[in-house]
Order: C-alpha cells, then structure tokens, then sequence
C-alpha cells in the first residue's frame, strides 16, 4: 500500500472515531480537569516522543551505514579492476571478468533479494569464483606480488562493505520495540479520544484527532522506511553506485583496448 494512502486512511479513521465518539460526549470533554488531563497527555507524548526520537536515530543509523556500505563496495570494485590489470593476462582477464558478473550481480538479483529480505547469509557466488582465481595466483614479479598484496586488501574491504549493505537490509529494531510504539500509539489515541467534546465544532475536534494520528503514522511509517532501505519509491536505497561503476568500468577497459566476454547475464545469473 502505498505509504501516503496509508497515513490518509490512518488519519481519516482515527477522525471519524472522534467524531462519533463526541455525539455522546459531554461538554467540555470527558475529563473533570482539564488542565490535569492535558499535562498527563503531555507526559505521555513526551515519553513516545523521546522513545521515538531514539528509535529514529537507531534505524537512521543502520540506514546509512547501509548506504556507505553500497556505495564503499562499488569504489572497491573499480579499484580492483584497476589492480586486476597489473596481473598476467589469463589472470586479468579472469578476475575483471568475475568482477564485472559481481558488480552486475550485487546491482541484479542480489539487489532484488534484499528488497525481498531473502538474501540471509548466501554468498555471492562470483565472490567465491574471485576468490578460487586469487589463491591460484603464483606472483612472478615484485609488480604482481604488490599487485597481489594490494588485491588482498581490498577483497578485506569490500567484504566489509558488503556486510555493511546487507546488514541494512534485515533491519536492526527488534519486534519488542515495535511491540512498544504501537502499543504507545494505542494509548495515546484512547487518551485523545477522552477529549471529545460535544460543545466544540466538529472541525476543531477532527483537526485535533487528525494532527495527532497523522504525526504518530507518518513517523512510524518514516521508522519503518529506514529500518528497511532497500525498498522502491520515495527514500528507498538503489543500486546507483554500483551501476555507476559498471559503466566506470567498461569505459576504464574501452580505452585501454581490454575486451571480456563475462560469463553472466545483465542481472548477474551465470550463463
């Protein structure tokens, strides 16, 4: 459902509860004091406010160390290409062609697995095939052996960088927090709803429903979105610095004269 739809629907129902719970309410609301009623609500929405300022922070956080992940293994990847070309010509060609199925493969259908959250702890397979080419590596010149030192290294960091952007994608709220904003949310719009008075006009009392119940989802549904980044529309993470990087890479090999022919499809799948 579309998120926008979601709080309308949200708000418009949380005011129509209002509305009809002001036919039998009475004047001046259902609270004797009202000035005591209001400092009650106001310690209520201040401790959700706190606990959801953090929660915001957390998921903002996993956001982007989601987001630098990506983008750190996709300038990784360019670097080893570049490295890769320091070998034999067997070998250069062997791992730029494995690099070029891994990057087509984190931007294809290992992209679309986060996004369905069914990526778990599989590897990607072109990393495993980089791997087997590297360890058969029998550096023959001082080039090739710091070549060899300097791709080990950055195998290390786009490892890294890989489990940073997935980390992002199984979300770092636990249900038992969730259970808590809800079940808050719950509360407070119950307490809002003591403040039905028949006495007001009914837009005074839907405007009042409404700011509330809006604010309280569009905020959860602003937690939601960033505890799972990768996702289509508005904030969602894409694959852009990786397919940035596949294009940096095939105009890097065009002007040195390098041709590979890679043993994957577009989105990564093995041929």
């Amino acid at each position: 459902m579309d998120r926008t739809a979601l709080v309308v629907g949200v708000t418009g129902v949380a005011v129509a509860a209002m509305l009809l719970v002001r036919r039998r309410a009475p004047e001046g609301s259902y609270f004797a004091d009202g000035d005591r009623a209001a400092g009650i609500f106001g310690v209520l929405a201040t401790g959700f406010a706190v606990l959801l300022g953090f929660v915001v922070f957390l998921a903002f956080t996993s956001y982007d160390a989601a987001r630098s992940g990506a983008e750190t293994e996709a300038l990784i990847v360019a670097q080893q290409v570049e490295t890769a070309q320091l070998f034999d010509p067997a070998t250069a060609s062997q791992l730029t062609e494995g690099l070029v199925c891994y990057a087509r493969s984190v931007a294809g259908v290992q992209w679309q697995r986060m996004e369905d959250n069914t990526i778990g702890d599989t590897l990607n397979p072109w990393a495993v095939q980089l791997f087997a080419v590297a360890r058969a590596i029998d550096p023959a010149t001082a080039t090739e052996q710091s070549a060899y030192d300097r791709w080990m290294d950055q195998t290390t960091q786009r490892e890294q960088a890989r489990n940073d952007r997935i980390h992002g994608a199984v979300g770092v709220i636990p249900t038992t927090l969730w259970i808590v904003l809800f079940f808050t949310a719950v509360l407070i719009f119950a307490y809002v709803l003591f403040f039905a008075d028949r006495g007001e006009r009914p837009l005074v009392q839907a405007m009042l429903m409404g700011t509330v119940s809006a604010v309280i989802a569009s905020t959860l549904l602003l937690v939601y979105a960033l505890d799972h980044p990768f996702h289509h529309g508005i904030g969602g993470l894409r694959p852009v610095a990786m397919q940035r990087t596949l294009r940096v890479i095939d105009e890097q090999l065009a002007s040195v004269g390098v041709h590979i022919d890679p043993a994957c499809d577009a989105a990564g799948n093995r041929i």
